[in-house]
């Protein structure tokens, strides 16, 4: 099958409150969806319904083919999320916090491998030292370093994932994604920002 994501009649109801309903949509590999919606339409627990980490209310999540909830660790060898926050480990370095990252992920990560992905984040010279030290920005850049290690991961969904980032670390995760989208690897991202990647095949999803 292909690497295609798909939500049929999905629906979310969180406390008693209808989020969304009926969502419909196909998203080929090669290509980016972007969610959008004012904060508490639902989007990151659209987010956790395409990781398969929430149940829809109603409806399926479907990756090639078949539901996400059926696949599992079939499912998470080929998924990279991000969530909101970095999630980095306060008392281990930005290096150490990777290859747990990337150990917890199924990843195989060498320590060259790993510096190489953390100095092309912008963040040489912050390898070794506790992750509490870090900036906002660099916990950030630390925490999307994860995908310079996941080429190999067909879906990476991303929870605002330019939050903290100045220009030139905007540039290189529009890089990332850009290269990703081109090896048919297909990007599911919410983001304040205006719509990123200009050129490649983007749909949007308001919620």
């Amino acid at each position: 099958m292909t690497a295609e994501l798909a939500l049929n009649g999905v629906s979310c109801v969180r406390g008693g409150r209808v989020l969304f309903g009926r969502l419909n949509l196909r998203v080929p590999a090669g290509q980016l969806l972007r969610v959008q919606g004012a904060n508490g339409a639902g989007k990151t627990s659209l987010l956790r319904m395409l990781c398969g980490l929430l149940p829809p209310t109603d409806g399926q999540v479907l990756w090639r083919g078949q539901p996400v909830g059926e696949l599992r660790e079939e499912f998470g060898r080929e998924l990279i999320y991000l969530g909101h926050a970095a999630a980095l480990k306060d008392d281990l370095s930005p290096l150490e916090n990777l290859e747990t990252a990337c150990a917890l992920g199924g990843t195989a990560a060498g320590r060259e491998e790993s510096l190489a992905a953390l100095q092309a984040a912008g963040l040489r010279g912050f390898e070794h030292g506790p992750a509490r030290r870090l900036s906002q920005g660099q916990r950030r850049r630390a925490a999307l370093a994860r995908l310079a290690m996941g080429v190999q991961r067909p879906l990476w969904i991303l929870d605002e994932p330019f939050n903290a980032l100045d220009a030139v670390a905007t540039t290189w995760l529009e890089g990332l994604m850009s290269d990703h989208l081109a090896r048919s690897g297909t990007v599911v991202l919410t983001s304040h920002q205006g719509t990123p990647l200009p050129g490649v095949p983007t749909q949007v999803l308001a919620l």
